[in-house]
């Protein structure tokens, strides 16, 4: 994903020297994008193994990333400590919605951006969300992750700090060199859908494993054996009050 990463820099219009901060960084995509832009960056996420690999990239890069544990919904940064704060399909699977957008305003100053890029409902992310969600449900309370893609729920989670809020639409693809490549890295590779099957029956992993094949079917338009599939998502700019 570091098309969206990059495109996010932009789409802030980042300067050199900006105190930023990406928040849930994973293994560094948009902290290593702001560095190249050689401003000030801290990447927090609470997975110390994603941390390393983070810190690994940025040292065969040779960029000055600040890679630390922290929580989304409990930022570890006093108010108003950064210029920019940016978050790539990284704030929108916090559980406390409500909570990790208040976090995002409190530790960006005044006048400054807040820049987030997330899977919208209605795209290819969005639906295979969905329909693991039907297999592992959420716990009683919580929001689907992907009303982070609506504006509307961006509004009610970030209007009451902002100055102004821009979305544009994008779309960014998924690249696989066949869709048995793609189903082996959701079983093995990426942690919640890994997760998910495991917890599963074989007879309900079967089934899964089905409706994954046709929701790719519907989305792919490699038109051969690899796998192409745009997955639709919001890039949104804040600004800050």
């Amino acid at each position: 994903m570091l098309i969206m990463s990059e495109l996010l820099c932009e789409a802030v219009d980042l300067r050199p020297g900006q105190r930023v901060l990406d928040v849930a960084t994973g293994s560094g995509n948009t902290a290593l994008a702001a560095a190249r832009r050689f401003c000030d960056v801290t990447g927090i996420d609470y997975v110390p193994a994603l941390l390393e690999r983070g810190r690994e990239r940025a040292a065969a890069e040779r960029l000055e990333v600040i890679f630390r544990e922290g929580d989304t919904e409990d930022i570890p940064f006093p108010d108003a400590s950064f210029d920019v704060v940016l978050s790539t399909v990284g704030v929108m699977f916090a559980p406390d919605q409500e909570k990790a957008a208040g976090e995002l305003l409190r530790v960006c100053r005044p006048g400054g951006k807040i820049g987030l890029a997330n899977w919208t409902p209605d795209g290819f992310a969005g639906e295979m969300g969905s329909l693991f969600g039907g297999y592992l449900p959420l716990s009683p309370g919580l929001k689907p992750p992907v009303l982070w893609g609506t504006e509307e729920r961006l509004r009610e989670l970030l209007g009451s700090g902002a100055e102004h809020i821009a979305v544009v639409r994008r779309s960014f693809m998924f690249r696989y060199r066949s869709v048995q490549h793609y189903l082996d890295v959701l079983q093995t590779h990426l942690g919640p859908t890994r997760e998910t099957f495991l917890a599963l029956d074989p007879a309900r992993r079967e089934n899964l494993v089905r409706e994954l094949v046709g929701l790719i079917g519907r989305f792919d338009r490699s038109e051969d054996v690899t796998m192409v599939v745009p997955s639709d998502y919001l890039e949104v700019v804040v600004t800050r009050s």
